[in-house]
C-alpha cells in the first residue's frame, strides 16, 4: 500500500465503492411493489456505512485523498438515488426532495469549481455529517410510513422531526462551506 494520503486500495475506499455500486439495487429494491421494506433497509445500510468508511479510516490511519472525495460523492449518490425513487413511488414529497437534492447540486458545483480553479479544498463539517445523518434517518422513516409498513404512523412522525432537524442543519452547514470557499479562494 502506498503511503497515507495517496493509497487507493484501503478498506474504507472499498466500503465506500460497494455503497456506489450496491445503489442501483436499492433503487430496484424501492421501485418494485412488495420489496419496499427491503430497499428501504438497504439504504439504512448504506447510509450507516457512511460512519463506518470514515471512522475506520482515521482509526486504522487509511485516510486518503481518494476517500476525502469518494465517501462524500457516495453519500450524495446514496441519498440522490433513495429520493428518486421514493418520490417516483410517491413515498415523500417532491418539494422535500427538492430541499435536499437542489442543496447538493449546488455544494457539488461549487466544490468542483473550487477544485478546478484554484485547487481549493473544503473539508467536511460535523454539523454537516450530522445534518447528513439526519436525513439519512427521516427521508427513509417518511417513506416506510407511507408505504404502510409496520407502524406507520410512528415512522412518519419520526422521519418528518429526523427531516426537519436534518434539513435546517444542512442549510446550516451549507452557510458555513460558503465561508469556507470564499476564505479558500482568498488564500489561493
Amino acid at each position: 500500500m502506498e503511503r497515507e494520503g495517496n493509497a487507493i486500495l484501503t478498506i474504507p475506499n472499498v466500503l465506500s465503492l460497494a455503497r456506489i455500486l450496491l445503489i442501483p439495487a436499492m433503487v430496484s429494491l424501492i421501485l418494485r411493489e412488495g420489496s419496499e421494506a427491503a430497499g428501504l433497509l438497504l439504504w439504512g445500510l448504506l447510509s450507516a456505512t457512511d460512519w463506518i468508511d470514515g471512522a475506520l479510516a482515521r482509526r486504522t490511519g487509511q485516510v486518503s485523498e481518494l476517500g476525502k472525495v469518494l465517501d462524500p460523492t457516495a453519500d450524495r449518490l446514496v441519498i440522490a438515488a433513495g429520493l428518486i425513487a421514493i418520490v417516483v413511488r410517491g413515498a415523500f414529497p417532491l418539494w422535500a426532495a427538492l430541499l435536499i437534492l437542489v442543496r447538493d447540486a449546488l455544494i457539488l458545483l461549487a466544490g468542483l469549481a473550487a477544485l478546478l480553479s484554484a485547487g481549493v479544498r473544503i473539508d467536511v463539517r460535523w454539523i454537516g455529517k450530522v445534518a447528513t445523518f439526519g436525513l439519512m434517518v427521516g427521508v427513509p422513516l417518511v417513506a416506510w410510513g407511507h408505504f404502510g409498513l409496520p407502524l406507520p404512523a410512528a415512522a412518519t412522525a419520526l422521519g418528518w422531526i429526523f427531516f426537519a432537524v436534518g434539513i435546517v442543519e444542512y442549510y446550516v452547514a451549507t452557510a458555513l462551506y460558503a465561508g469556507d470557499l470564499r476564505r479558500g479562494f482568498v488564500r489561493a
